[in-house]
């Protein structure tokens, strides 16, 4: 399937620009959004994800939205038919609405956290009004398959063959990772797994406001950092057949964005 490397949401986040890369699939059953991103009703209303935005700082520029891109790229956004959610947070599920017909897929756990029976921080973190249109919602428990030697995944073969929910709680009780086979190679979209490149390489500097922040929102801050350690073991490797991007980290979309086929 072909693979569109998309920044859907700038922000001025404290030490360092961050953006959200998104992927747009073109499979043989539509279009497929793994995460959104910021949307149109975000850049409309900045009040709508919250108290957040007066630390990330998004820019809301509308042309960076998911919606305005896949009009660019000549397509409808009815075309998109399936929405993958590594986690709940505003600025990866904010263009949501703006795919009202998609269907939007997250792992049970997450669902539980957001929308079931969220804690006293939960409640607080995730914003209701980015469900309030009333999406079609399926819950999946990524267990009993393996890949790249994580433990619990699941092929959406429900979607098109070639996309796998790979489980990875700590930044969210139900955060995961999405593989995608382009062809030439698998992309690990890894969401907030990792937040820099330095996390993994051990060379490059993570800028001291993303750490103090990734530390502070994370569901499970042992869990994250086994994360990191499994990404980076998984890093370490240099497979050229496989890419690993983050979603905040501009120099991986970019490098993402220069070797895509």
């Amino acid at each position: 399937m072909k693979v569109h490397h998309l920044n859907c949401g700038t922000m001025d986040s404290p030490g360092a620009p961050t953006i959200c890369h998104v992927l747009l699939l073109e499979t043989d059953n539509g279009l497929v959004l793994v995460d959104t991103g910021f949307g149109l009703l975000d850049c409309a209303d900045p009040r709508r994800i919250g108290p957040s935005r007066r630390v990330i700082r998004p820019r809301f520029d509308v042309a960076e939205t998911a919606a305005r891109q896949v009009e660019a790229l000549g397509f409808h956004r009815t075309d998109v038919r399936h929405v993958v959610a590594t986690h709940c947070d505003v600025d990866h599920v904010g263009g949501i609405a703006d795919f009202p017909d998609a269907t939007i897929h997250v792992t049970a756990a997450e669902a539980l956290g957001v929308l079931k029976g969220p804690t006293r921080m939960e409640r607080f973190r995730f914003r209701s009004t980015q469900w309030a249109h009333g999406p079609h919602i399926v819950e999946h428990e990524p267990t009993g398959e393996k890949w790249r030697g994580f433990a619990a995944a699941k092929e959406l073969d429900s979607i098109a063959p070639g996309i796998v929910l790979v489980s990875l709680p700590g930044h969210t009780r139900g955060h995961a990772c999405v593989a995608v086979d382009a062809g030439h190679r698998w992309v690990l979209h890894c969401g907030d797994a990792f937040y820099y490149e330095g996390t993994l390489d051990g060379r490059s500097r993570v800028p001291w406001g993303l750490k103090v922040s990734e530390k502070l929102v994370a569901y499970d801050r042992k869990a994250m950092y086994d994360n990191h350690s499994r990404l980076a073991e998984l890093y370490a490797h240099r497979d050229p057949k496989l890419l690993i991007v983050s979603a905040h980290d501009p120099r991986l979309l970019a490098n993402a964005i220069a070797t895509a086929v």
